[in-house]
């Protein structure tokens, strides 16, 4: 059987948003192992019954289907299984490694992703299908006790975002990549935290000479170069971006 990856989609099948789903997207190209990519939507909770994630509420994306048959969900936990079952190309490494991952992960999802979310949450909202749409106006309005149109401030989370990048700005003036000469896990976290707001959003989060942009685009080039595919909402919608 082919190997699959189950990744949250919008109303448009092409717009791959997920930034736990892109953490395991990079790992597989770095892996060199490929792979199909299944599109999943927020409320399609029974598709991913094979999972063994329970209560079916709780059944969430990325996972992975390996070719015999191995069932593996959270993005870490997949990158994990993989540089188990895989150990050419590691991505997690031991000791200071897999320290600086713990770190970089603990700053992606509690400054980068509060950052984006506040450039994008509504234009998240507008790409998905009409029953996600409701589904996810409902939980994240209850969550963050507001609308998503008054939650998100694009000038403000842009603001937030430059901040939030000085860390990597930082290592990034002496490697090209926070895992050394090349890319590794905590590459893949940070970049996946962008993409959520690079795919989703109407407009440009980073500067064109800002370091972690010309970093982001090292990344977005090893993924080109692998055939897979990062449409973004503003080319399908003709938004204005800038």
């Amino acid at each position: 059987m082919p190997r699959r990856l189950y990744e949250l989609c919008g109303a448009d099948e092409r717009l791959r948003f997920s930034p736990f789903c892109w953490r395991v997207i990079m790992a597989l190209v770095h892996k060199q192992l490929p792979f199909e990519s299944v599109p999943w939507h927020f409320c399609e909770k029974d598709a991913l019954a094979f999972s063994g994630q329970e209560p079916p509420q709780a059944r969430k994306v990325p996972v992975l289907e390996d070719e015999d048959g191995t069932v593996v969900s959270d993005s870490l936990e997949i990158m994990k299984y993989l540089d188990r079952t895989y150990p050419e190309h590691p991505l997690i490494g031991t000791g200071q490694a897999r320290a600086r991952l713990d770190f970089i992960r603990h700053w992606s999802e509690t400054q980068l992703a509060p950052a984006i979310m506040t450039c994008v949450i509504a234009d998240v909202h507008d790409v998905l299908t009409p029953e996600d749409q409701a589904y996810f106006r409902e939980s994240r309005e209850a969550r963050l006790g507001n609308r998503l149109e008054e939650v998100q401030d694009l000038e403000a989370g842009k603001e937030r975002l430059h901040q939030a990048l000085s860390p990597l700005r930082a290592l990034l003036a002496d490697s090209p990549f926070i895992d050394g000469e090349g890319p590794g896990a905590g590459d893949y976290l940070a970049f996946g935290m962008l993409m959520w707001g690079h795919i989703t959003g109407r407009h440009v989060l980073l500067d064109e000479d800002d370091t972690v942009q010309a970093w982001f685009e090292r990344l977005l080039a090893r993924a080109d170069k692998a055939g897979i595919e990062h449409v973004r909402a503003a080319d399908i919608n003709g938004y204005v971006t800038g």
